[in-house]
């Protein structure tokens, strides 16, 4: 291959795709009562492993997430160097963790220490599968024999296209990271509001909440709204869909993409870190479509309110 990619475990990818495209994972970890394990670990069927984990989230295991660090990104890429391979890595959004930071910092260290190897470092601007989706396009183009550079050139013009909208299952696991406040949660259970969030345009791409429904069917029926409002060309890409242990109403979304026109549809389980921030029935769709940039710029024209940010995880626990 002319180059090896990497990308981290929020990615999302499915275990056989990652076989398949020749694609390098590093994994968050989770700590819960002292115990440190690996978010993906190739060693454990993902699926069993990320049903088990939103059982226990829903048993009320504390569990916390902690940031890839420097020091092993660059013990994983070290040995790649070493055999002559340049590296292309994927991180999430830097506006939703420090992952972009450590991987770009060990790569300058990196530098120093093998001058004539490329080490690309590309923050994704999204999360879960709406990382994973730009991954895979970055296979595609190895495959198909462009170059290191060419691919950044690319990901760079198209990382904004990637829309990615969710909405989650219960409003605590936001409130018990901080992401919104107890009364808010409160309300929003009484209520049964669901928010629908999206990873917005700006420099350092967060989520954000973008809308409100009161129901769970609402709120699904709200994601199929903003792929029709906001995808171009679905009759030629692959969509990917992402749960939190809500497998029903994943394949289901499924099928109504599917009568879109779509031409593939990938289902996997919600990524066991950031799943871990937004809880048990978190469904999410990503796909390509409007540039996310353009939005963006429209707010700030208009001096509208920005919405409220999400950030799941912070620069030290994700």
């Amino acid at each position: 291959m002319a180059f090896e990619i990497f990308t981290d475990s929020s990615a999302n990818i499915p275990e056989e795709l990652l076989r398949e495209r020749h694609i390098s994972v590093l994994s968050y970890t989770m700590l819960e009562g002292g115990r440190e394990t690996l978010c993906y670990d190739p060693a454990v069927p993902f699926r069993e492993a990320a049903k088990a984990h939103y059982a226990k989230m829903r048993a009320g295991s504390e569990l916390r997430t902690s940031l890839i660090s420097k020091q092993r990104v660059i013990e994983a890429l070290t040995p790649v160097l070493e055999r002559g391979s340049d590296v292309f890595f994927v991180t999430i959004a830097s506006g939703i963790s420090g992952t972009f930071q450590q991987v770009a910092l060990a790569a300058k260290e990196l530098e120093g220490s093998f001058p004539d190897r490329k080490l690309v470092v590309c923050d994704s601007a999204n999360a879960s599968m709406g990382e994973g989706l730009l991954v895979l396009r970055v296979a595609d183009l190895r495959d198909m024999g462009e170059s290191i550079d060419a691919c950044a050139e690319w990901f760079e013009n198209n990382r904004y296209k990637l829309n990615s909208y969710l909405t989650v299952g219960d409003l605590k696991y936001l409130r018990r990271g901080g992401r919104i406040s107890a009364a808010a949660a409160f309300a929003g259970a009484l209520l049964n509001i669901k928010p629908i969030i999206k990873a917005d345009g700006e420099k350092q791409a967060k989520l954000v909440v973008c809308g409100k429904e009161r129901g769970r069917k609402k709120a699904v029926s709200a994601l199929l709204a903003a792929f029709d409002q906001n995808c171009i060309a679905p009759e030629g890409q692959t969509v990917a869909i992402t749960h939190a242990d809500c497998e029903e109403e994943a394949f289901a979304l499924r099928d109504a993409l599917l009568e879109r026109g779509v031409k593939e549809v990938i289902v996997e389980y919600y990524d066991i870190c950031t799943g871990t921030h937004v809880g048990p029935d978190t469904i999410a769709m990503f796909f390509f479509g409007k540039d996310r940039r353009r939005a963006a710029e429209a707010v700030e024209r208009s001096n509208e309110k920005r919405p409220l940010s999400l950030r799941l995880g912070t620069k030290n626990d994700h």
